[in-house]
């Protein structure tokens, strides 16, 4: 470009970087359905051929500006509510840090539309959940107890972040967890008499 002409910078340096930047951004708060290339392009300040060149068509770039799935603490033997705690704050942690979630959003957004974001939640319940009861909660049943730990965890994630429903959007980790953490203990206990 010209000194004088205007229009959107070329691609730098930094360019692939403040793509993925917008991305995250357009997909959390739209869902994969609801952003385009064009907008990407247009809040990243870059032609939307750039985008492109670095990742291919907008599949890839929902890929790629999502990310690794996340991962939950290192499991750990305990009493069914204090592994559930230990979850639910492992959840909390990742999905209000800055760095995870746009992503985490993003793909709670397009589960419905999109089949690659769903397929990665249901990839978090199934090995993630599954496989920390597997580990620390031995017993019946731990596919469908992972899966109803995980259904409180999305509908958590919904009514907080999502579609927030207040007051439990605004409420403290402290709250939410001293409220939350018997139910899922509930779905971690093993024992018919509890």
């Amino acid at each position: 470009m010209s000194r004088g002409s205007k229009g959107r910078r070329p691609g730098t340096g930094s360019a692939r970087a403040e793509i993925l930047d917008a991305a995250r951004t357009a997909f959390a708060e739209h869902g994969y359905e609801g952003t385009t290339l064009r907008a990407i392009a247009c809040a990243a300040g870059v032609d939307a051929s750039l985008i492109h060149h670095f990742f291919g068509p907008k599949e890839e770039v929902f890929l790629a500006a999502i990310g690794p799935a996340p991962r939950l603490a290192p499991p750990q033997p305990g009493a069914p509510g204090e592994a559930a705690e230990r979850i639910l704050r492992s959840c909390l942690d990742q999905w209000e840090s800055p760095e995870h979630r746009a992503p985490v959003l993003a793909v709670v957004r397009s589960t419905v539309s999109h089949a690659q974001a769903a397929a990665r939640l249901r990839h978090f319940v199934a090995t993630e959940l599954h496989g920390t009861l597997a580990r620390t909660r031995p017993g019946p049943d731990p596919a469908v107890r992972a899966t109803l730990v995980g259904s409180q965890l999305i509908g958590l994630m919904m009514a907080r972040h999502v579609v927030p429903m207040e007051p439990l959007a605004s409420a403290d980790r402290d709250t939410v967890v001293r409220l939350l953490a018997p139910a899922l203990g509930r779905c971690l206990n093993t024992s018919p008499d509890r």
